[in-house]
């Protein structure tokens, strides 16, 4: 199973983006989708470095602040597993 987690567009210039999701950046091709980019919005790339959907702002960042308290969990997670 595949999870893609929204990344903010950066840098558009021609049919490439440059985008950031929890502080990496990577450059990705456009040209997957039919619609316009600009700096600001969401995207979901697949594991090739195609984006293939552009994420409504709100959905997308309802699903980076979940994603980030999962991650934390399982931060507090490891850390107890530790002194046990």
């Amino acid at each position: 199973m595949c999870l893609a987690a929204p990344s903010r567009v950066i840098e558009v210039h021609g049919g490439m983006a440059v985008t950031e999701c929890f502080g990496q950046t990577r450059e990705v091709s456009l040209l997957l989708l039919n619609e316009d980019v600009a700096v600001g919005d969401y995207l979901l790339i697949q594991a090739g470095g195609f984006a293939f959907e552009r994420v409504d702002c709100a959905r997308a960042e309802e699903a980076l602040a979940l994603m980030q308290e999962l991650m934390a969990q399982g931060d507090d997670a490891r850390s107890w597993g530790e002194g046990a």
